[in-house]
């Protein structure tokens, strides 16, 4: 049995380390090793006012996450096999929005749009997890 990477590394068990970058005897989330430098680069940038016009957040923080929501879908469904390179462009793809939600969050916690945001795609990300378990269950 292989030994499972720290929880802060991969949140993956061993059984898709597939999904994982190794870097030394470590196993790193490969969206992750990806997604949060690009975001992390966005909300620096946006904390600095360095960003894209006010005006486009409500379009760009819902329309820029909906092909990883969709890629999520997918695979939780059955309909599409994991890709390293899809999620790989998807995650960065992904990236700009959150950076910019979280920037707009931490100058004002209770900003509507991040949390409208937030609560839309965790309710839309929760239900082909339900749905593929219950599946599983069946099968």
């Amino acid at each position: 049995m292989e030994r499972r990477t720290a929880l802060w590394l991969s949140h993956h068990w061993p059984e898709d380390y597939d999904r994982c970058a190794r870097i030394g005897h470590a196993h790193v989330c490969r969206r992750c090793l990806w997604f949060w430098p690009a975001t992390s680069v966005v909300l620096i940038g946006a904390l600095a006012n360095v960003r894209w016009s006010v005006g486009l957040d409500p379009w760009l923080l819902v329309l820029l996450p909906v092909p990883v929501v969709v890629e999520w879908w997918a695979e939780h469904l059955g309909l599409a096999r994991y890709s390293a390179m899809r999620q790989v462009a998807l995650s960065v793809l992904a990236a700009p929005a959150v950076g910019v939600g979280l920037a707009r969050y931490l100058e004002r916690p209770t900003d509507p749009l991040f949390w409208v945001v937030v609560a839309g795609y965790a309710v839309l990300c929760a239900v082909p997890v339900a749905l593929g378990h219950r599946r599983h269950r069946r099968a």
